[in-house]
């Protein structure tokens, strides 16, 4: 004989479908689904595109500043550089004016990808079948929830 449920299926806040981690996790791997086809032509992993976007917006920039922006550690960051630099897309400097910072910058190559690379939002946006509206408000909101959970983990950091 099996027991009655402690709490309704509306009412139990252990239910998979209404975590938001979950919804997170699985939203996360199949939009990157949608990357992995349209990075491919261009070389790149979707980390690699989020590098090469940050550098887009200011080139050069040391290596700690992407690592801030991408909000990625090191160790994570470094295996990435390597890739992107031997893809002769960027470079690694000392900075002139501390030799402990590494400055990255565009090659030649890096920054013509940019224009191959115009094709990927809206093909992202057309292959997501919602509207920009939705997908802006989406982008404001986990903004607010990612700024939320660094303050709530790290009340120091400044996110977004």
């Amino acid at each position: 004989m099996t027991s009655p449920p402690l709490v309704s299926a509306s009412d139990d806040l252990l239910q998979l479908d209404r975590q938001v981690c979950f919804a997170l996790a699985v939203t996360n791997r199949t939009v990157l689904t949608i990357y992995r086809p349209l990075l491919e032509p261009l070389g790149l992993t979707h980390p690699q595109y989020l590098v090469m976007l940050a550098l887009w917006e200011e080139s050069p920039r040391s290596v700690r500043s992407i690592g801030d922006v991408l909000m990625l550690d090191s160790a994570t960051l470094s295996p990435l550089l390597k890739r992107l630099e031997k893809a002769d897309l960027i470079t690694r400097t000392r900075s002139a004016s501390d030799e402990r910072q590494l400055d990255l910058h565009l090659t030649a190559t890096g920054r013509a990808l940019r224009e191959r690379a115009l094709d990927i939002p809206p093909a992202v946006v057309a292959a997501l079948d919602v509207s920009l509206e939705d997908l802006e408000e989406l982008r404001s909101v986990l903004w607010r929830i990612n700024r939320a959970a660094r303050d709530a983990t790290n009340p120091t950091e400044d996110v977004r």
